[in-house]
C-alpha cells in the first residue's frame, strides 16, 4: 500500500493535496483496493459550497456504490476530466491521474488537523 508523506489523510479513506487556497481530493490507495475495479465517477456537487465532512458526489465500483466526503470545507471547481473516459486511473495512480476534484478551500488551516501519512497508516493496519 502507497501512503504519499506529503497528502493528509480522512478515517473515511480521502486524501487531499492542498495547492496554496486550492486542494486536489480523490481517494486513497486503500479505499480502491478495498472498492475493487471502479467504474463510475460521480460528481453533482461543481460550484457548490459544502462544508467539511459532506458528500461531494459517489465513486461505482462493480462490487459497490460509495459515497465519497469532503476533508475541508470549501467550493467545488473541477471533476477530474479524464474520469469520464477512464475512471480505471483511481485504481492505477489514486493518488496522481486518478485524483477526483480540486476545490478552492475555505481555510487552509482546516488541512492541518487531518491525519498524515503515518496515522493514516496506522488507521488501516
Amino acid at each position: 500500500m502507497n501512503f504519499p508523506g506529503n497528502l493528509r489523510y480522512t478515517k473515511d479513506h480521502e486524501w487531499i493535496r492542498l495547492e496554496g487556497d486550492e486542494a486536489f481530493i480523490g481517494i486513497t490507495d486503500f479505499a480502491q483496493h478495498e472498492l475493487g475495479d471502479i467504474v463510475y465517477v460521480e460528481v453533482e456537487t461543481i460550484g457548490q459550497q459544502l462544508n467539511s465532512g459532506d458528500v461531494f458526489g459517489t465513486v461505482e465500483a462493480v462490487k459497490t456504490v460509495s459515497d465519497l466526503y469532503l476533508p475541508v470545507s470549501g467550493t467545488i471547481t473541477e471533476l477530474n476530466p479524464k474520469l469520464n473516459a477512464s475512471p480505471e486511473l483511481v485504481n492505477n495512480d489514486p493518488y496522481g491521474d486518478g485524483w477526483m476534484v480540486k476545490m478552492k478551500v475555505s481555510s487552509v488551516s482546516d488541512v492541518d488537523a487531518l491525519m498524515n501519512a503515518e496515522a493514516y497508516q496506522a488507521l488501516v493496519s
